[in-house]
């Protein structure tokens, strides 16, 4: 694959264009969002035992997938729906004709993945970027929206929305016909999971809907796992009606199956995460003029210092120069969207040459 691109350059031009197969062109990629320490090793060894049964067999169906999904997350199988990874269940709601209203900027999938006419965007104000959940739920009950989706912690932003702003706009929406999409894709590196998610809230609130795309977190992005969890039957019914018999291949069973018995090794490899960006963000503050949002997830939103290049020339030079892969956050629906970068944390020495390649590429003009 290599030998068709020969130079750095016109391996930008390509991997720009793409939206995966990374792993064949033998860069850094601080882009995409998943967990690296997880899976365990032995889950791959395992996998690689059963790969002629996986691969000759059918999976189960939709019934058997969501209790899967329930006894790894402690909750009723009725509860759950799973999906080919989210995007397919954001397809599936983006289908059915309500008005969504979502806060831009955000992760595009849910606005482009329903009719122009049907979606309404909701500006995040610079510099903080924060939901103001008064002002959103007054525009969504003004545009009469069916959907109203919020994704904590956000993407680009990493930043995330308090449980009781939440709770708070749950209450106000709960008599104008609107269910509340909360994507959670990215709660498992806030700083105070347990206590953030709106999992424990489900059977208290019918007009909320969990979505979670589960390659995030457990790092399992090319086996294609996402659920929905709500308690609201009739919605659920809706979202299945969607799906097909056998929407999730045996890999993705096989792992709901053994995900069970890595809580602990999967708790442990979030800490990690953590960890790691929590110290990817103490280096990035050193890069001078740039500001840098305090992250919740498992990478950082920054804005690029006033005499530096645009965030794709940026972009550009750290892949053509230091073979570093970083999304700019140009095309998002948000003022000044080209000085904005969102970087994955990796391992800290993946961080540390980032670093440093990025200090290298915007130069030291007033510094």
């Amino acid at each position: 694959m290599t030998t068709k691109y020969p130079t750095a350059q016109e391996r930008y031009e390509f991997i720009a264009s793409q939206h995966g197969g990374f792993w064949r062109h033998n860069f850094i990629d601080h882009n995409y969002l998943y967990n690296l320490y997880f899976p365990p090793e032995d889950f791959f060894t395992h996998i690689t035992g059963q790969i002629h049964q996986l691969v000759l067999n059918y999976p189960v169906a939709q019934k058997d997938l969501a209790a899967l999904v329930g006894d790894l997350i402690g909750q009723p199988p009725e509860h759950i729906v799973v999906g080919n990874g989210a995007a397919e269940l954001i397809k599936i709601i983006a289908g059915m004709d309500r008005k969504l209203i979502v806060p831009v900027p955000s992760f595009n999938e849910y606005a482009n993945a329903a009719p122009i006419d049907n979606v309404v965007e909701f500006a995040l104000e610079p510099p903080s970027f924060q939901l103001d959940v008064d002002k959103f739920a007054a525009e969504a009950i003004r545009c009469k929206a069916g959907l109203a989706v919020v994704v904590t912690p956000n993407n680009p932003t990493s930043l995330l929305v308090p449980k009781a702003e939440l709770i708070r706009l749950l209450k106000k929406l709960a008599d104008h016909d609107c269910m509340l999409i909360v994507d959670e894709s990215f709660i498992d590196f806030a700083k105070n999971r347990d206590h953030e998610t709106l999992e424990t809230e489900i059977d208290k609130y019918p007009n909320l809907a969990i979505f979670k795309s589960m390659s995030k977190a457990y790092g399992i992005c090319g086996i294609r796992i996402g659920y929905m969890l709500t308690a609201n039957s009739d919605f659920a019914a809706k979202v299945r009606q969607g799906l097909h018999i056998w929407n999730i291949n045996g890999f993705a069973e096989e792992f709901l199956r053994l995900a069970p018995q890595y809580r602990q090794k999967f708790i442990d490899s979030c800490n990690k995460v953590k960890a790691d960006r929590d110290h990817f963000y103490m280096q990035l503050q050193a890069v001078k003029g740039m500001t840098v949002y305090q992250p919740d997830a498992n990478y950082i939103f920054c804005r690029l210092p006033d005499h530096a290049a645009s965030g794709p020339e940026v972009t550009e030079k750290l892949f053509v120069k230091h073979n570093i892969y970083i999304k700019h956050c140009q095309g998002k629906t948000m003022p000044e969207s080209d000085r904005y970068l969102r970087i994955a944390s990796r391992t800290q020495p993946e961080n540390l040459r980032l670093v440093e390649a990025l200090c290298d590429v915007i130069g030291r003009e007033g510094k």
